[in-house]
């Protein structure tokens, strides 16, 4: 009986190559017990297979790169970049064969990281899978870390578990790091709907937190009555009303709470199971927008496109009024429109392409103003480009 190492040595092979071969189905499965072979099984292995079958190992920090190009460049928004950590992570959770190198940080197979890249849902196999720091769960939820402190201190997150971090002696030496459910903060924004969290995401660095004047949830106080049940689930009372009575599992009410017109519920316990009966989905990738800008009234011929996320449309209804458009991009991006608007014409937008801008989208032909920009950490800009209803045009 062999485990993975003394096969490797039976086979003069590599251990990374048996670990891939076992990891893709190269050798059949373990016969013996858990990761344990039998000498028969082994010795019919072809050994020069299982050498051909490996391309590689690449260090974890090369996959984390890979993965976090194939979710966009830039990064999209509200979605952290794609750790080494992560890359343990996902091995752990049997996306990706590890063939060597820390446990934590492990050696992967090329093949198997670019496949994994490929796929469409890469996003939400990263919030299943991959637990986030503080800092991350910051830029996935769109917030400030502050802000993110806040949301901890109100008792609307926990954490699912810690790791130990080494900062370097100058830094304190090693720190215990707690670790969140992705799928719980992304979700923070739908649970939470009576929170101002458009605004929460605007606050720029140095002011005070919206967040800052709640009070923390007390044990056994977080209850929600069937209203917000419906406004969480984007649905009327009335279907909720009919979920409770036809569906089976639906939470109880909270004894000794509200009276039986009006009953509430734990809300941990309603998300749960809204997103068991597939009532309730994490919010994946926010819309975007394309805008194709130049200054108006010069000769610089400098024309560029940018990438609005989240974007908001607003056309005036009278031509008196005026048209707004505003997102979120990079701080580079946001670098560009003021730029480009600094000439007394302002902005001419060429093009675009938006939510509400219509199937051929619209264009102005001058005086397109960077209205409002506010920088909200992570590196990236809330901006409002706006323009008087008379000069639009498609």
């Amino acid at each position: 009986m062999f485990d993975e190492a003394g096969a490797a040595v039976r086979l003069r092979v590599s251990l990374a190559a048996w670990r891939w071969a076992a990891g893709s189905g190269l050798v059949p499965a373990a016969d013996a017990g858990e990761g344990r072979w039998s000498r028969v099984v082994v010795e019919s292995v072809d050994a020069e297979g299982v050498r051909a079958g490996l391309r590689g190992p690449v260090p974890a920090c090369w996959a984390a790169e890979r993965l976090t190009e194939a979710l966009g460049v830039p990064v999209p928004l509200r979605r952290p970049r794609v750790t080494a950590a992560a890359v343990g992570h996902l091995v752990r959770a049997g996306y990706l064969v590890r063939l060597g190198g820390e446990r934590e940080f492990p050696d992967v197979h090329p093949d198997q990281v670019a496949a994994l890249a490929r796929r469409r849902d890469l996003p939400a196999v990263l919030d299943r899978c991959v637990p986030l720091g503080p800092g991350e769960a910051a830029v996935r939820l769109g917030v400030r870390r502050t802000d993110f402190d806040h949301v901890v201190r109100l008792g609307w997150v926990s954490p699912v578990g810690r790791v130990d971090v080494d900062l370097g002696r100058a830094c304190g030496g090693v720190v215990e790091v707690p670790l969140y459910s992705a799928v719980d903060v992304a979700l923070l924004p739908v649970v939470r709907p009576a929170v101002d969290w458009w605004g929460v995401r605007r606050t720029g660095p140095g002011r005070r937190s919206l967040l800052a004047v709640l009070l923390p949830v007390v044990p056994g106080g977080d209850l929600v009555e069937l209203g917000e049940v419906a406004r969480i689930a984007g649905v009327g009372r009335v279907a909720v009303t009919s979920w409770r009575r036809r569906l089976p599992g639906f939470p109880p009410p909270v004894a000794g709470q509200g009276t039986g017109v009006r009953p509430v519920f734990e809300r941990r316990a309603v998300v749960a199971w809204l997103l068991a009966a597939g009532r309730l989905a994490v919010p994946g990738a926010p819309g975007t927008a394309s805008l194709r800008v130049s200054g108006a009234g010069t000769r610089t011929g400098a024309v560029r496109t940018v990438r609005l996320d989240d974007p908001v449309l607003v056309l005036a209804e009278a031509v008196t009024g005026t048209d707004r458009v505003s997102g979120w991009l990079p701080e580079t991006g946001a670098d560009v429109l003021d730029v480009l608007g600094e000439g007394p014409a302002g902005l001419a937008v060429e093009r675009l392409t938006a939510p509400g801008a219509g199937a051929v989208g619209l264009g102005v032909l001058g005086g397109a103003r960077v209205s409002e920009r506010v920088r909200s950490g992570g590196g990236w800009c809330w901006v409002e480009v706006s323009w008087p209803a008379r000069v639009r045009g498609r």
